[in-house]
């Protein structure tokens, strides 16, 4: 937390194109310190010039709707556009109690706040929002989740798919899924783009927490192995990796570095 603005400016200076906010109201062994998204988005905001700001991902089902979409057209509009809304459906049955949100019926909750915040966004109907977004329409929107209702959420509401920890045969897979689900959509799947949360411990750094998926480059990764699978991934229709570096703060910036000389400049 004390370093996340330098943080945020060195993946700035490194060439990326985004930083990333999970989102958790409470703490917890699987997913650590989770500082509120948007606040945390809105600082880097007035940290940085250039670099995109995402939440991957916000549990949606937790917030108040109105709330939530003021929220975001405030900060895509003091960004000058530069917000993504990553949002899931949330896992943590606890974490739904401890905020006093149900936790049964979730996903068709979550299904009729999109379809309220897209309409907020858009200066629709009534009440209306006290500020707009910069973006026309409002801020990109991507999805999480692998199941079939998740999927066809992304396809009715979302700008992209937000996966976690593929690889390149999983990424065909959803492709594949979305294919077929498309149709049931009426929606033609070659304009959901697809993204991924992507795990990675650059060759001579130690992961400080266990890495909760399949590392990307695969054990003792290489600088030659995390561009092949990136290569592969991208072969397979992903256009953004969002990677998460497990390591020490203390190492941080020097991970972030190994990054903007290895693979930016290996990627367009």
């Amino acid at each position: 937390m004390d370093q996340v603005l330098q943080t945020a400016v060195g993946a700035e200076e490194s060439g990326l194109d985004h930083v990333f906010a999970s989102g958790h109201a409470v703490a917890g062994d699987l997913v650590g310190v989770t500082p509120d998204p948007l606040v945390l988005l809105a600082a880097i905001a007035g940290a940085t010039r250039r670099i995109g700001l995402v939440t991957s991902i916000l549990v949606l089902p937790l917030y108040n709707t109105l709330v939530l979409a003021h929220q975001t057209a405030t900060l895509d509009r003091l960004s000058g556009g530069r917000f993504t809304l990553g949002v899931g459906t949330g896992w943590d049955a606890e974490e739904f109690a401890a905020v006093g949100v149900p936790f049964a019926g979730r996903g068709h909750r979550m299904d009729e706040q999109l379809a309220t915040v897209r309409q907020l966004w858009r200066g629709e109907g009534s009440p209306r929002l006290g500020v707009l977004p910069r973006t026309e329409g409002g801020p990109p929107v991507w999805i999480g989740g692998q199941s079939d209702a998740a999927l066809r959420r992304a396809l009715r509401f979302g700008d992209a798919w937000h996966g976690s920890g593929v690889d390149a045969e999983a990424l065909t897979g959803v492709r594949a899924r979305l294919d077929v689900l498309g149709g049931e959509a009426d929606r033609d799947p070659g304009t959901l783009e697809l993204t991924a949360g992507l795990f990675l411990v650059p060759p001579g750094f130690s992961p400080a927490v266990k890495v909760p998926g399949r590392a990307l480059g695969g054990e003792d990764a290489t600088a030659e192995s995390v561009r092949d699978e990136l290569g592969r991934l991208s072969d397979a229709g992903l256009v953004s990796a969002s990677l998460w570096l497990p390591v020490a703060t203390e190492a941080l910036p020097d991970a972030l570095a190994w990054v903007g000389e290895e693979l930016v400049p290996r990627f367009p």
